[in-house]
Parts: structure tokens; C-alpha cells; sequence
């Protein structure tokens, strides 16, 4: 059970989807975005020796490659204030919400804008 309190619902929902993203892989982390058109997009890492991607950097990769032009949140589970997909979501959206959370869903950060 995740400790979502004080999370809008659509942040809700992403933050269930990168969990659920996490445990389809198998992996240590899951990421998911909201495009400004509120679709979503989650992923797991990826480690291939060709294309290793953070869940985070999957997640935005996939949101482009299907069109989204901005964000309006991005949820990572399992990962870390680091992450490479940060700047991914930044390139595209300055402004969208980033909400950090521990393997078993407890939120334990959320920044509102670039800082």
C-alpha cells in the first residue's frame, strides 16, 4: 500500500503506474509522466549495453516519441534526486511537478518547478 497523502489524484494515478512499471520489469525503479494533454506514459529502466535509459529517461522517451510537447508531472519510484531523466523532463518542461518516491510508494519529495 502507498502513503499517497496530499496527492491530487492524476499524481496519484502516476505514481501507481510507476509502481506498477517497476514490478512488470522486475527493476529497481518505474517513472511516469502527464503530458499537457493528460496522457500518461510509464516505464521501467532499461538495461541493454546499446541503449541503457533511467525508468525516468524510458518515460520521457516514450511520451515523445508519441507526440506529448510538454509535461505537467513527472512521478519516480526507486530512484534518485540524480536521475538523468530529470534533465529530460526539464529540457521539455521547466515547469512540471516532480514527485520522488520510495520503493513501497511512500512520496518522500515533490519539487513544484526547476529549481
Amino acid at each position: 500500500m502507498s502513503e499517497t497523502a496530499g496527492l491530487e489524484p492524476e499524481d496519484d494515478k502516476l505514481l501507481v503506474l510507476a509502481r506498477g512499471a517497476m514490478g512488470r520489469t522486475g527493476g529497481g525503479s518505474g517513472a511516469a509522466v502527464r503530458d499537457t494533454d493528460g496522457r500518461t506514459y510509464a516505464a521501467g529502466a532499461v538495461e541493454l549495453k546499446a541503449l541503457p535509459l533511467t525508468a525516468l529517461q524510458a518515460a520521457v522517451a516514450a511520451a515523445i516519441s508519441s507526440g506529448a510537447e510538454g509535461f505537467e508531472a513527472a512521478v519516480l519510484v526507486g530512484g534518485s534526486f540524480h536521475d538523468a531523466g530529470i534533465a529530460a523532463v526539464r529540457e521539455v518542461s521547466a515547469e512540471a511537478k516532480l514527485i520522488f518516491a520510495d520503493r513501497s510508494g511512500t512520496v518522500y519529495d515533490t519539487v513544484e518547478a526547476a529549481q
